[in-house]
Formats: structure tokens, C-alpha cells, sequence
């Protein structure tokens, strides 16, 4: 009876330590290449990661909220009004009251925003579609897999809405 479960794949019951760390230090890895392009463009325009998920979300669900936004970033409140006055001073966001609540404050792209967006968007999808090419379909579906069973159960609530498209 040996460990390997398919060609060349370790069995996922007798993973070691030594096998973990190594699947940590990728993503540690992964995470830097999938970073690397969005950061010389984010930089080249004065702005950080935080930056480019608040853009990233507000894209994906235009009209959301402040706190749904503060709720999927996991950031404080102040942190994301940084983020925000900065966007909204260059012309990237729009918040406008809400029409129920006006407490509530409604975030949108403008066309600057949507701009930017879609740079961003692009160096990444090239990187996720060389990758998803080179690993094979079977390989994205379990890397996928892999993924959603590390969110955390809020999170994976907020994922599993913007993947049906409720935002």
C-alpha cells in the first residue's frame, strides 16, 4: 500500500507536516506573483493592496455599502475611510445616500474607477488563465475546492453571493 493516490499525487489522508509547509510557503509564493503586477500599477497611481480589493468589490457589486464592504475586507471602519476619501477625492468612487436609509452610504465606479478596475483585473486573469492552462481542468476544480473549504464561513458566505451574482 503506498501513499499516492493518482499520478504522482500524495495521499491527502497522510499529509505531513513537511507537506504542509510546503503547500503554505506556494501560496506564500502564488500570493506574490498574483501580486506582483497589481502592485507596479497600483503604485504607479499611489495606491496599495487595500486600494485594489475596495476597487475589486465595489466593481463586483456596484451599489454596496459601506459596512457590506467593511464586512468583506475585514478591515476597521477607519482604515476603509482612508481608503475610500482617497478614491473618491481622485475620482475613482462615487458614494451617494441611500434612498431607504440615508445614513447608508452606496458605492460605485466611476469611469476612472472602472478603468483602473479592469487593468488590474487583467494582469491578474492573465496570470490565473496561464495558470489554470498549465494545471490542467481537473487541477482548477480541486484548486477551487481547496480555496472555499479554507474561507471562513462568513466569507464564504460573501464568496458564494458574489458568485451567484447577488453581490
Amino acid at each position: 500500500m503506498g501513499d499516492r493516490i493518482g499520478p504522482g499525487g500524495p495521499s491527502l489522508l497522510f499529509l505531513t507536516d513537511e507537506q504542509l509547509r510546503q503547500g503554505i510557503e506556494a501560496m506564500f509564493f502564488a500570493y506574490r506573483g498574483f501580486t506582483a503586477d497589481p502592485d507596479r500599477i497600483l503604485n504607479a497611481h499611489g495606491y496599495g493592496r487595500a486600494h485594489h480589493r475596495a476597487l475589486h468589490f465595489i466593481h463586483r457589486s456596484p451599489g454596496t455599502t459601506v459596512n457590506n464592504l467593511l464586512s468583506i475586507l475585514g478591515v476597521t471602519k477607519q482604515s476603509l475611510n482612508r481608503v475610500l476619501r482617497s478614491l473618491i477625492e481622485d475620482g475613482l468612487v462615487n458614494a451617494r445616500v441611500g434612498t431607504r436609509d440615508k445614513r447608508e452610504r452606496h458605492l460605485f465606479l466611476t469611469e476612472t474607477g472602472e478603468r483602473l478596475e479592469r487593468e488590474l483585473a487583467e494582469v491578474q486573469r492573465e496570470r490565473m488563465r496561464a495558470a489554470y492552462r498549465e494545471a490542467g481542468p481537473e487541477a482548477v476544480r480541486g484548486f477551487r475546492t481547496v480555496l472555499e473549504a479554507m474561507m471562513d464561513p462568513s466569507m464564504r458566505r460573501h464568496f458564494n453571493r458574489l458568485k451567484e451574482g447577488e453581490g
